[in-house]
């Protein structure tokens, strides 16, 4: 199999004249976003072999790469070159990935770029300006030429003179330069009239290739600067051939210098999906002209065929097409680049970038397609396996398409498919059916939910239930009542959705044009709540079907039980928003991990919670939960993803915005594998169903890794210095340059963001993610031109767009923003007369009638003239008529219509030039004052005079006026004045609306408070509303007042208490305590103790727990800890030691054994004297069950749970349950034990057992009490510890300074001290004796307690405990064996399925084949395979054998007997004299009896020779 990662890459970088090349070898190169992706190119002969892999990527351009070109000089293979929208040019070499060297020498964007195929160091590239740049690498020197004022689109150095470059310009022009010559045209040719998009010379020098008559044709010789251009040795014999968007190509003459062939593109009928011939597509003529055939030149056309014409027979415009033979394999989209590739085995294949965002490989021999590369044009946000159609992995992309890759595929490593039909938006979550075969239902950016029959061509069914923002996460579960019709009509498994503004939806998958029904109500009515529900950010279902488990906003977990979700425990553990949960399977060795639920959140600290207590408990009211089963640290951004393998017990793989994947052993809190390869942040991550050591990963980086646990070089995430680097690496991706984009809606995939740089708060709770501008396909997708492109192109992306040359962006904003712009223009003049009237004499109101007033003396004769006639006489002729309507000015001097007449001149007079309200004056005095506001209110010219008049023309007018003059001020984004005018005609509830929609909280609030009734629902409203808004903001405090004002007091604690810091917590316990809300008030309260207690801080803890009453139980358990902490400050332990620390004043008296001190102050500070008193506390803390402790959990919180259990023991005392008490003091010594703190075992058992266990004993009496087995465990526990202690005090000096702590990360503890034992062995069994020789002159003799120890060691030599030990660790080796045999078969499997074919090997002998040499230990030093019924043999048998034992010796555990004759053995060895013969016969009869596990075998042939 492939050892390195197989990845999906970005799509190839559109709208680019050359932005893909290759290199003779089959190595293939594409510009894709900020960087470029290299891919071999093999025979691929065998099948199996993959004809083609992605090798590495080019990452160092901070904006878009334009070009891309290879250096075709032999010796010279590794150099490439790139341009960038950064405005750099940079040489690469490909071996080492690195940059060369690099050059800024452009000022504006560079669109064309091409590596000599003469000149070994000359790279030329020109822009967008028309400016050409030659530079030439080895000298590291440069010329700067200005050929055309023109923006350039492609140039191409001619292969057969070293000086002649070609430029083919936007607008058509082409012209041919002789750069030795400072740039001269020694060519312009003009024919086409539209882009040029390729130019490419023809691969032999001379003209004789091609047989063109000379009459074809035929055209003006080409006139330069009024001079006919004489053909020169230069340009003499050499073909070129241009490719535009007019549909043309055409074939130019050097030596003649003019076109001698046109070819016009031919009109396809697309095959396999019709092609509108309305609908115009962007066209890109790209050509390729082969080198092993002159006659022959490739073209790309409309729709995404490739031809091939034939030059030969250019009259006819002979062109064949290429996949001819197979439906589906041509394009879909257009063409933008063909690269040649010669491979090793000298076949000729052509590689191609297209629109549809495939990098398909041609065989120029065949014309048929033998590859195709699929790739990504959007953030990688969901992945998910079907779990019915085995290796099939669904990925929802930002692009608006689906892929399904099928990973098993035998003859195709990318075999792809591309769903598309009725997405139209950024594909964000992903659930395949669990049974259902090709059912996969998709969620949106834009809040659709579907399903899709990925097995048939029909479009998806959509949901009629949309979500009003992103969807966030899919799940199949059993439908709930109260949502679906009867019994009968209800499918079993139902689809729900959970979306960004944290409602989850159950979508009934056989009538989706149903409403779908929102599961709060359900939950509300079940379980009787009246505060606000929190916002759902995150819903999984248990694999039984059983517990569905909701994340929400605030960071807390719930779990509800079908089928009328109750609500059974809340999980109090994040603080941020949930972004993930995930159950473990249930098809593992251990069947109680199906209860593990891991969740991760903005924090990045992922936390595991066992269940399995409170689902099976059944208890009536919810538990909370504020203890994690295990946590797991080691990230440092947000948690994004979790899934569990499928093929191990309890291993996670988690993706963070870190960068990073990393691989977890849960159950031992231990990092295993991480993964690097990404270069942005990490979304989704997914196990392979069939290859335990295969993940795959998706990221904002465009990219879909696959990728092998085993080759990763690191185990952990990277911190402080390596996390930098890997934060600049993503950092290097492209930044989002500033464009206007509609407001954002709420979470994103993953759960609400934009993913670019300037918005990086969280990942639900921000804007929708938006692919980066710069070099998303999906933005570069409508680029260049105002076209509508067709079907895909117009779903794939409504936004606007930042890319190539020309954008629509600006003018799509300047639609939008139309009315505001032209109201901004028109008001200012308005404005700035008002302000010149104080200075200057007022503005006639009538101008044109006044000038008129000016004219010559004759014309002024003539009008008292014609205003003579029109009074005098008693019938007006057509001539007066006329002259009077020319003279309007007269219209003050004759009748009424006349004047109206005047009056409308001038007023359309005003309103040219720009005086509105100098028209609505003259309209008023006509007494039209309803056209005037009528007029107004259509240009958007209202003003407050105009609306204060309004009341003469009406009632009715007035009240229309004053809507539209609010509708205007909103317009012009004047909200809080169009309100108030909302309030003088009594709309109230109108002008709260206004308010609030355009987010004026405070100003609604104040008018709702002060014009409604206090009981209105709208205040209500009102207040959650602000609250919500002012909650995802941060601002906590304020939203808790809104909470308050809502009476949502539940709310008002919550949020306060969502910071997280100590004082806020105490001020929401506080809170919620003041309203009665008591659970709630002691939860917090707790938190806020705990908070202060990694700060040390003990006095602010104590102040906390006060707070509420129900925390008495833990304020004894505080207390016990404040005083072992001094206690083992004053020991000086390091790890305990803290000067930051405020302890209490009654911490100082030292006098005393420790238990009494500690009743001392429980009985003066806390008033706890009486029997009474200590039983109501042991019940309240008795209900509290902390996890088990392993190698990874921090001191502090291993002390706090230790301390717990002490306490009970000491509540037990006081009560006189000794049996209970000893059960207490057993699980502290266990749990230090299981952390590998011997350090803290050791110090309980000084403080607390300083004597030994005697007088437990004493206190037990009677011989069968129920203590009694505990008993025994905790004196083996004590004889263990002080067995250690001897032995090190031998070969040190100071034994009472001596303390141990162990530091190994093993899995076993039984395991990690044998090993440690077996490391030491041969240092101490020679060594050491030696040392201890001169020492003992013969004067060392035994202590009496040393003595008393050694013979109490009989204690541990228990022979029931060495054959349980022996049996567990059995069964554990044999599981693990298994497990171990199950991978390594399905791994062998899919070798063989991939390389021969389908397996035709037994199953049992495979898999004994394939554990031959990994397991060969297993036999004693032979290398025989271990079979499967010899497994399950020694499984049946050490099974059987623990059903024997009894309860009593399984439930209490015991300090490992074979280890501690180990110890023994090796005192022996040191000092020979210390152990007598019997005690050390014993151990090495137990040794050899059950040290038969791996574990021990070297041991006991150590100790046996």
């Amino acid at each position: 199999m492939d050892q390195e990662p197989q990845t999906l890459p970005p799509s190839p970088n559109w709208y680019c004249a050359r932005s893909s090349d290759t290199v003779p070898g089959g190595l293939f190169g594409f510009a894709a976003r900020t960087s470029v992706f290299l891919v071999r190119v093999g025979p691929g002969t065998s099948p199996g072999t993959p004809p083609f892999r992605v090798i590495g990527e080019l990452v160092g351009h901070t904006e878009r790469v334009s070009g891309f070109t290879f250096s075709h000089h032999p010796g010279q293979y590794n150099l490439c070159a790139t341009s960038s929208d950064d405005g750099t040019v940079k040489i690469w070499d490909i071996e080492t990935k690195t940059v060369v060297t690099e050059h800024a020498l452009h000022q504006h964007t560079i669109s064309a770029l091409h590596w000599s195929p003469r000149v070994k160091d000359l790279i030329v590239s020109g822009d967008e300006k028309g400016v050409v740049f030659c530079y030439w690498l080895n000298r590291n020197d440069s010329q700067h030429l200005v050929i055309e004022p023109r923006t350039i689109f492609c140039l191409t150095c001619s292969p057969h003179h070293e000086d002649l470059v070609a430029i083919g310009y936007k607008d058509g022009i082409v012209v041919v330069i002789d750069i030795s010559k400072k740039g001269e045209v020694t060519h312009r040719l003009r024919g086409h009239d539209d882009e040029i998009h390729s130019i490419v010379w023809c691969p032999l020098p001379g003209e004789d290739c091609l047989s063109i008559h000379q009459e074809e044709n035929s055209e003006e010789p080409e006139i330069l600067n009024g001079k006919i251009i004489t053909q020169t040795p230069v340009t003499k014999g050499c073909y070129l051939a241009t490719g535009s968007k007019d549909q043309t190509i055409r074939i130019w003459s050097c030596s003649r210098g003019r076109g001698v062939m046109i070819l016009k593109l031919p009109f396809l009928k697309r095959r396999g999906g019709g092609m509108d011939p309305t609908v115009k597509e962007r066209l890109w003529l790209t050509l390729h002209w082969p080198s092993d055939q002159p006659t022959q030149l490739i073209s790309s056309c409309f729709g995404g065929e490739l031809l091939l014409w034939d030059l030969t027979q250019s009259w006819r415009r002979k062109y064949t097409l290429f996949s001819t033979s197979l439906e589906g394999q041509n394009h879909s989209r257009i063409v933008f680049n063909l690269s040649p590739l010669q491979t090793e085995n000298n076949r000729q294949l052509l590689l191609s970038t297209s629109m549809d965002r495939d990098v398909k490989c041609w065989d120029m021999a065949t014309l048929e397609c033998c590859w195709t590369l699929p790739s990504l044009g959007g953030f990688a946000y969901s992945l998910a396996f079907s779990p019915v159609d085995i290796g099939s992995l669904a990925i929802g992309v930002g692009d608006g398409m689906i892929r399904i890759w099928n990973t098993l595929s035998i003859k195709n490593n990318y075999d792809v498919k591309s769903f598309w039909q009725g997405v139209k938006s950024k594909v964000t979550a992903l659930c395949w059916h669990p049974t259902k075969e090709g059912c996969l239902a998709f969620g949106t950016d834009d809040g659709k939910v579907g399903l899709y029959d990925t097995y048939s061509n029909k479009p998806p069914q959509i949901s009629s239930t949309y979500h009003k923002k992103t969807v966030y996460t899919l799940a199949w579960g059993p439908p709930v009542p109260m949502s679906l019709g009867g019994e009968g009509d209800r499918p079993s498994l139902t689809l729900y959705s959970c979306g960004g503004e944290g409602i989850v939806l159950q979508h009934n998958p056989w009538k989706l044009s149903g409403e779908a029904f929102d599961i709060n109500k359900l939950i509300r009515d079940t379980n009787s709540i009246k505060y606000k529900l929190p916002v759902h950010t995150e819903i999984s279902w248990k694999a039984d079907g059983k517990i569905m488990a909701l994340g929400n906003e605030d960071g807390s977990i719930e779990i509800f039980q079908v089928p009328n979700l109750k609500l059974i425990c809340t999980i109090q553990q994040h603080h941020k928003l949930v972004n993930t949960i995930s159950w473990h399977h249930e098809h593992g060795s251990q069947p109680e991990l199906s209860y593990l639920l891991a969740s991760g959140s903005n924090n990045a600290v992922i936390y595991v919670h066992n269940l399995k207590t409170v689902i099976e408990s059944n208890a009536e009211s919810p538990v909370t939960i504020t203890e994690p089963y295990r946590t797991l640290s080691g990230h440092t951004a947000k948690i994004t993803r979790l899934a569990w393998s499928p093929h191990h017990d309890g291993r996670l793989v988690s993706a963070s915005y870190d960068g990073t994947a990393q691989v977890w052993d849960t159950l031992q809190e231990e990092p295993l594998y991480n993964f690097r390869g990404h270069r942005g942040r990490l979304l989704c991550v997914v196990w392979s169903p069939f290859d335990p050591d295969c993940i795959y990963s998706g990221a904002d980086d465009f990219c879909v890794y696959k990728w092998l646990t085993s080759m990763q070089d690191h185990s952990r995430p990277p911190q402080g210095k390596k996390s930098i680097e890997l934060e600049k690496k993503r950092l290097s991706q492209p930044k989002p340059k500033p464009k206007k984009k509609k407001k954002a809606t709420s979470r994103i995939p993953i759960k609400q963001e934009s993913f670019e740089g300037t918005e990086e708060e969280s990942i639900k709770d921000n804007s929708g993610p938006t692919e980066n501008g710069v070099s998303d396909q999906e933005g570069e997708e409508e680029a260049p031109e105002p076209e509508s492109p067709r079907s895909l192109a117009a779903e794939v992306s409504r936004e606007p767009v930042i890319c190539p040359p020309v954008s629509l962006g600006p003018e799509k904003s300047k639609v939008t923003v139309n009315n505001k712009i032209t109201l901004l223009k028109k008001e200012p003049p308005k404005e700035k007369s008002e302000a010149l009237i104080k200075k200057r004499k007022a503005r006639s109101m009538f101008p044109l009638s006044r000038s008129l007033d000016h004219r010559s003396k004759e014309e002024l004769h003539q009008d008292c003239l014609v205003l003579a006639t029109a009074k005098h006489s008693r019938e007006l002729n057509e001539d007066v008529s006329a002259d009077l309507e020319e003279r309007f000015h007269l219209g003050l001097f004759t009748d009424r219509a006349t004047l109206y007449k005047m009056i409308e001149v001038e007023g359309k007079g005003h309103l040219e030039n720009g005086h509105p309200e100098l028209f609505h004056q003259l309209m008023l005095w006509k007494g039209d004052l309803q056209g005037v506001l009528q007029t107004a209110a259509e240009r958007g010219e209202l003003t407050d005079n105009l609306v204060a008049m309004a009341p003469v023309a009406g009632y009715h007018v007035w009240l229309w006026a004053v809507e539209a003059f609010a509708k205007q001020l909103c317009f012009q984004d004047q909200h809080v004045k169009a309100a108030s005018h909302l309030l003088s005609i009594h709309k109230v509830y109108e002008a709260v609306e206004l308010l609030k929609s355009n987010h004026f909280y405070r100003e609604a609030v104040a008018v709702a408070k002060a014009r409604l009734r206090p009981d209105d629902p709208i205040l209500k409203d009102l207040y959650l509303s602000w609250g919500a808004i002012l909650e995802k903001d941060g601002h906590y405090a304020m939203a808790a007042k809104c909470y308050l004002g809502a009476t949502s007091t539940y709310d008002a604690a919550k949020v306060l208490a969502k910071k997280g810091d100590a004082a806020s917590l105490r001020t929401a316990a506080e809170l919620a305590a003041v309203v009665g809300e008591e659970d709630l008030s002691a939860s917090l309260a707790l938190r806020c103790a705990q908070e202060l207690l990694l700060a040390r801080n003990w006095v602010g803890a104590q102040e906390a727990l006060q707070l509420h009453e129900s925390l008495k139980g833990q304020r004894l358990v505080f207390c016990l800890l404040e005083l072992l902490s001094k206690h083992l400050e004053e020991r000086q332990l390091s790890e305990c030691r803290n000067s930051s620390s405020s302890y209490h004043a009654w911490t100082t008296g030292t006098e005393g054994p420790f238990v009494e001190r500690v009743t001392a102050v429980w009985k003066n500070v806390f008033g706890l004297d009486t029997p009474l008193q200590f039983q109501a506390a042991l019940q309240k803390l008795q209900s509290i069950e902390y996890p088990s402790a392993t190698n990874n959990t921090p001191c502090k919180q291993l002390l706090l749970h230790i301390c717990h259990d002490l306490t009970l023991a000491v509540l037990n005392q006081e009560v006189s349950a000794w049996d209970e008490a000893v059960k207490a003091l057993l699980q502290a010594v266990v749990r230090s034990y299981n952390a590998g703190n011997f350090t803290i075992m050791q110090e309980v058992f000084s403080v607390f057992l300083p004597e030994g266990c005697d007088h437990l004993r004493s206190k037990l009496g009677e011989h069968q009490s129920p203590g009694t087995p505990a008993l025994k465990s905790l004196e083996a526990f004590f004889i263990y510890g002080r067995l250690y202690e001897f032995w090190w005090s031998l070969s040190r000096p100071c034994p009472e300074s001596s303390v141990w702590v162990r530091v190994d990360h093993r899995r076993e503890n039984c395991v990690e001290q044998s090993q440690n034992l077996d490391d030491a062995s041969p240092k101490e069994s020679d060594p050491e004796a030696s040392q201890s020789e001169p020492s003992e002159p013969g004067n060392l003799r035994l202590k009496e307690d040393s003595e008393r120890m050694l013979n109490a060691c009989n204690e541990l030599f228990s022979e029931k405990h060495a054959s349980l030990q022996n049996s567990q660790r059995t069964i554990a080796e044999v599981q693990d064996t298994l497990a171990e045999m199950i991978r390594q078969h399905q791994k062998s499997q899919l070798c063989k399925s991939t390389v021969n074919g389908p397996d035709r090997s037994e199953p049992e002998q495979e898999a004994e084949k394939s554990l031959a040499s990994p397991q060969s230990q297993f036999k004693e030093e032979k290398n025989e395979p271990v079979s499967l019924p010899e497994l399950t043999k020694r499984l049946t048998e050490a099974n059987e054998r623990m059903a024997k034992f009894p309860e009593s010796i399984k439930t209490w555990p015991f300090p490992d007997v074979l280890e501690c004759c180990l110890v023994l053995l090796h005192i022996g060895s040191q000092c020979p004299g210390y152990v007598s013969q019997e005690m050390r016969q014993q151990a090495q009869e137990l040794l050899q009896k059950y040290g038969s596990t791996k574990v021990y075998k070297r041991h006991c042939q150590t100790f046996s020779t």
